[in-house]
């Protein structure tokens, strides 16, 4: 029935996980800046396209792409990363006016991937209407990488508190038995189990997760790729760090064993902050350290409590454990205050505002995950408050008869159970915290630069005219941008241009329009408009000394 037990709690546990990431996990690195500005109009096309993200990132290779507004692609090479800084180089297009589309698809600095694009326009805006969507992430993988953590997260618990109980306070009588080991020991083997799968599973989900596609969409390339990355050679690491602590436990006693272990698990703990969004901080030295130390807080505090319900709660007699509960209960409360530090540090940096624990998705989690860790500090606190009357001698009668089955033995048992179901949810809802886009970076991406804006291209015999209105309202404070053109779409440098502007059915006749040319083939102007209606604006421009044309168009004022 212990076994019994412990498997539902984990399955308890699994089925959160599950429940918890109904979508695929939001990116947790976003564009801080574009150049040019996302939604942007410029007058001539750009010789690369620079992106700044909030930290930084991974190329995935292949996925960046720019596609001029025929649909031709015009990426000149693969994209270069310095920093959180990715520039991509555009070739010269044919026909280089109209709306185009960036696309990227680039690994953050904590794993998760971040697909998307934005549109930028020369001359003007042509068809392309709207932002682009990244590939999207299959949900069956995130779930999958949900899972991967968990089953990580329950094994670092499994192996770590009976060791660490083993190691120091298991009773020589149970550890000279065969009966009084097997127990612990089939639980620290089931627990590095469980961080092996994990690893193995994160590395090969990490692949389609990176790259796009379902969980058995893994390639040799794409695992290649997984393998070199910071995310591959952590787990790799875990793995190693595992392979030298399962041997160093099983051991006979030695000189040194103590130190050496210590610093294989400090190794295999720094594994997980250097794969998550600890890595990924404005501090990351701070948040690294306090994820290690709320991480090792957990497994030691967790770990503990299932191994002292499992079998030292029924195995050892009144004796042993007047000598083991008051340790126990020193370290346990050690642990928590580890555990809350750890936590308020991380909260601190990955929280950008106070606001943001209640309108954010990490916040709420945060918090969810804070009230179930208030329901166990309360069972704790009573465990221990009984504990100490226990061993001060402030209780007499029952107290006598702390015994394995006896009432207050009976308690304990039943306090710890339901510390350990309580804390099984609150791992699963660490794994599902570790995929959702931390609070820092919400509101953090660009705007998109979308103007109410009127534009439209005008031909006349020697020239094009891209021109462009914003934002078209009545009075003044109307920008005109004009782009004048070959027919092949080359820039032609102007000589004159001059604009009027009419309102026919109000019997407006036309008015000057002041303008200037700024750039060679750009003009740029200011309108006013004093009443709604379709107003003309007419466009003459001087190319040459005898070449010269108007062209006129019909802007609605509302």
């Amino acid at each position: 029935m212990r076994w019994v037990r412990l498997v539902a709690a984990a399955v308890l546990g699994a089925l959160v996980v599950l429940i918890g990431p109904v979508s695929p996990a939001s990116a947790h690195a976003v564009v801080v800046d574009t150049v040019p500005a996302r939604g942007a109009v410029v007058n001539a096309a750009p010789a690369a396209v620079t992106i700044t993200f909030s930290e930084t990132v991974r190329l995935v290779p292949g996925r960046v792409k720019v596609v001029a507004p025929d649909g031709t692609p015009v990426t000149g090479g693969e994209a270069t990363l310095a920093g959180a800084v990715m520039t991509i180089p555009i070739v010269a297009a044919e026909r280089p006016l109209g709306t185009y589309t960036v696309s990227y698809r680039v690994v953050s600095a904590d794993s998760h991937p971040v697909g998307g694009g934005f549109s930028y326009s020369v001359g003007a805006r042509s068809t392309f209407d709207g932002a682009v969507t990244g590939d999207s992430v299959d949900a069956g993988v995130t779930t999958g990488i949900s899972v991967a953590k968990y089953l990580g997260y329950l094994g670092l618990t499994l192996l770590t508190g009976p060791a660490l109980l083993m190691l120091s306070l298991w009773p020589r009588r149970l550890l000279r038995t065969p009966a009084g080991r097997r127990g612990p020991r089939i639980m620290m083997f089931t627990g590095a189990g469980l961080i092996a799968l994990g690893a193995v599973a994160a590395i090969w989900l990490q692949a389609p997760y990176a790259y796009g596609g379902g969980p058995l969409d893994a390639t040799a390339a794409g695992l290649g790729e997984v393998l070199i990355s910071q995310f591959g050679l952590t787990h790799l690491g875990r793995l190693v760090a595992l392979a030298l602590a399962v041997p160093l436990l099983v051991l006979r006693p030695f000189r040194g064993r103590g130190v050496a272990l210590g610093a294989v698990a400090i190794a295999g703990l720094l594994t997980w902050p250097l794969a998550g969004h600890p890595i990924a901080s404005r501090m990351p030295v701070v948040t690294v350290f306090a994820d290690l130390v709320h991480l090792a807080a957990m497994a030691v505090w967790l770990g503990g409590l299932i191994a002292l319900a499992a079998f030292l709660l029924r195995r050892a007699d009144a004796r042993e454990l007047r000598l083991i509960l008051p340790v126990w209960s020193r370290w346990a409360a050690l642990a928590v205050y580890c555990l809350i530090a750890g936590g308020v540090v991380q909260v601190m940096v990955e929280v950008g505002a106070v606001s943001q624990l209640v309108t954010t998705r990490f916040g709420q989690l945060i918090l969810a995950k804070t009230a179930l860790l208030g329901v166990v500090l309360a069972f704790a606190g009573a465990a221990r408050l009984l504990v100490r009357r226990i061993v001060d001698g402030s209780v007499t009668g029952w107290a006598a008869r702390l015994v394995p089955g006896g009432p207050p033995a009976v308690w304990l048992r039943r306090s710890v159970a339901v510390e350990l179901a309580v804390t099984t949810v609150v791992l699963a809802a660490s794994a599902v915290l570790v995929q959702t886009t931390p609070s820092r970076n919400v509101g953090e991406e660009a705007p998109v630069v979308v103007p109410e804006t009127f534009s439209e291209t005008l031909s006349s015999p020697i020239y094009t005219l891209q021109y462009e209105i914003y934002p078209v309202q009545r009075g003044e404070y109307n920008t005109l941008h004009g782009f004048v053109y070959t027919p092949e779409g080359r820039p032609i440098p102007i000589e004159d241009f001059r604009v009027t502007i009419g309102l026919p059915s109000a019997g407006l006749e036309p008015i000057d329009a002041p303008m200037a040319i700024v750039d060679e083939s750009h003009g740029l102007g200011a309108l006013n408009f004093p009443l709604p209606g379709e107003w003309t604006v007419k466009f003459t421009i001087r190319i040459s000394e005898i070449d010269q044309a108007t062209v006129s168009g019909v802007v609605n004022v509302p």
